[in-house]
C-alpha cells in the first residue's frame, strides 16, 4: 500500500522505467558530472531486487521526489539512507517529510531499530529538517567524505558531511525554545566569529563550555556567487564542529536552531 501525506503518495520502485525517472529526478536537485551521477539505474535496480529501499514520491502522476537507502551495519537493525532528494515539482508539497515518514514505517516493519544517514553540515535547511523536526542525532563529521562530487549544488569544494543517526522509538524533540542570543547571553560560547565578512573559527574553548556554531542561511547560494567565501565557512565549521564530535572527548548533545545555529552542550555523562 502507498503511504499518503496530503497530495503526496510514496511508492516503492523497481521497474527499470520507473528508476529512470527517479535519476532524472536526481539530475534536477543536483545537476552532477554525467558521469558521477549520485546513483546509477543498474544499481538502482540491484538495490530494489535485493530488498533494500527504494522509493519515489509523487505529486499527483509526476515522481517529484525520491529515497534510496540500503542495510548496514550493525546487521538486522540499520538502514543506512544513501540519498534523498526532492525535485522542483515537489517544492511546497513537504515530500521530504513524507519521504522520511514512509522510509521510517518501511525500516519499522523490517525490524530495524535505526536508520543513518550523512548530510552537508553547511546547508541551514537541512540541518534544522535533520536535528530539530525528525530528531537525528550526530554522531561523527566526516572530512571530504565522498571526495570530489562536482555537482551544481557542491561547487568545486570538498565534501565534508556530517553523520547522523535516527533512532526509530525515539519521539521527535520538542522546538527549541531558546535562541542563540540567550545562550550566548547565559554564558554559551561563539564557535565561529565573522569578522567583516570573514568566517573564523574560534579554538579556545573550554571542554564544559556549550558552543554556538553559526551558518550561512544559504551556502548553496554563496557556493554559486562567492565560492571563496563558501570555502572558507567550510574550513571553519570543520574547525569549530569536528573536534566536538570527537568519540575520545566530552560527550555532547547537539542541536540546531531555525535561527542557523548549531548548539553544542556537554551532557554530562
Amino acid at each position: 500500500m502507498p503511504h499518503t501525506s496530503t497530495a503526496v503518495e510514496i511508492h516503492e520502485l523497481s521497474s527499470p522505467a520507473d528508476l529512470q525517472q527517479l535519476t532524472h529526478v536526481f539530475d534536477d536537485v543536483w545537476h552532477p558530472d554525467p558521469g558521477n551521477r549520485p546513483v546509477s539505474v543498474d544499481m538502482l535496480r540491484a538495490l530494489s531486487h535485493a530488498g533494500n529501499y527504494v522509493a519515489g514520491a509523487y505529486v499527483g502522476d509526476r515522481l517529484a521526489g525520491g529515497s534510496v537507502g540500503f542495510f548496514a551495519a550493525p546487521v538486522g537493525r540499520t538502514l543506512h539512507s544513501h540519498v534523498t532528494g526532492v525535485s522542483r515539482i515537489g517544492r511546497g508539497h513537504n515530500v521530504g517529510h513524507a519521504l522520511k515518514m514512509h522510509q521510517r514505517e518501511w525500516a519499522v516493519a523490517r525490524g530495524l531499530q535505526t536508520i543513518t544517514w550523512t548530510f552537508d553540515p553547511l546547508v541551514a535547511r537541512n540541518a534544522y529538517f535533520n536535528l530539530a523536526k525528525l530528531g537525528a542525532v550526530p554522531v561523527a563529521y566526516h572530512r571530504d567524505f565522498y571526495g570530489e562530487l562536482a555537482d551544481e549544488l557542491a561547487g568545486g569544494d570538498e565534501s565534508d558531511r556530517l553523520l547522523v543517526s535516527w533512532s526509530l522509538g525515539s519521539p521527535a524533540p520538542p522546538a527549541p525554545a531558546d535562541t542563540a542570543d540567550d545562550l550566548l547571553g547565559a554564558g554559551a560560547r561563539l564557535g565561529i566569529d565573522v569578522v567583516e565578512g570573514e568566517p573564523r573559527a574560534v579554538t579556545d574553548i573550554g571542554s564544559g563550555s556549550a558552543v554556538v556554531i553559526p551558518v550561512p542561511r544559504d551556502i548553496e547560494a554563496m557556493r554559486r556567487t562567492h565560492p571563496v567565501v563558501a570555502a572558507r565557512w567550510r574550513i571553519a565549521l570543520r574547525a569549530a564542529l569536528a573536534p566536538l564530535l570527537d568519540p575520545a572527548g566530552t560527550r555532547r548533545a547537539i542541536r540546531f536552531l531555525r535561527s542557523g545555529h548549531y548548539v553544542v552542550e556537554p551532557t554530562g555523562d
